[in-house]
């Protein structure tokens, strides 16, 4: 971040990836650095981002946002190669460690050249599984779950599958978006409810939707 004159914008596509940068600015001198002269260098470029949540972080470092109704890597892919030209200066691209290649792999067949810098790591929560268990327990089979993220469904599908055993079929499962979505498909789970774009109105409004149907179908 201290040196914006090396590159040609920020691209983020997720939250987590903006936490990390807010707590790097939390220290003193790099707030202050920040806020005297960088912010104002890096705002003179680009910041790509997908999503509402994700635009609505970058706002409060005091950069603007594009690209946010993209929704997904691959329209954010296509979005940036439609305004950067081949071989100019990398884009900074501060990610997880479970990042897909969707997004490198479309800007590099197109010459955009960009630095992907790991800045935090996903894990399981330690008390996952004792969470679900007391969920199941208490409430019974839900009448759907929702995932936000394919590290969801490799940490959490398989406990859920256990809990429901032969109840699992009554599950209606939703994703946030068509990258959650294939992650379930490729775990053999079907996917009824897949939101519009990665609002929680239009996941709201999926699943509304497929809940509606079910009940219909139960009732005649």
């Amino acid at each position: 971040l201290s040196h914006p004159e090396c590159y040609g914008g920020l691209v983020f596509t997720s939250p987590r990836a903006l936490e990390a940068i807010k707590i790097c600015l939390k220290e003193k001198s790099k707030n202050e650095a920040w806020l005297k002269s960088l912010k104002q260098r890096w705002k003179t470029k680009p910041t790509y981002v997908v999503g509402k949540a994700t635009a609505s972080l970058v706002e409060e470092i005091g950069l603007i946002p594009q690209g946010e109704k993209s929704g997904n890597a691959e329209k954010l892919a296509e979005y940036i190669c439609s305004r950067e030209k081949p071989n100019s200066s990398a884009l900074l691209f501060p990610c997880g460690a479970l990042k897909r290649e969707v997004l490198p792999t479309a800007l590099r067949e197109q010459g955009i050249p960009l630095e992907s810098l790991t800045v935090y790591q996903t894990t399981q929560h330690t008390d996952l599984r004792e969470s679900l268990s007391s969920y199941f327990s208490q409430q019974g089979i839900p009448a759907s779950v929702v995932f936000f993220s394919p590290s969801g469904v490799k940490f959490c599908l398989q406990h859920i599958q256990k809990l429901s055993g032969d109840f699992l079929t009554h599950i209606k499962f939703a994703a946030i978006g068509p990258t959650t979505a294939e992650a379930l498909e490729a775990a053999g789970v079907p996917v009824p409810c897949t939101a519009e774009s990665p609002t929680p109105q239009d996941l709201a409004a999926g699943l509304q939707k497929v809940l509606q149907a079910q009940n219909c179908r139960v009732s005649k």
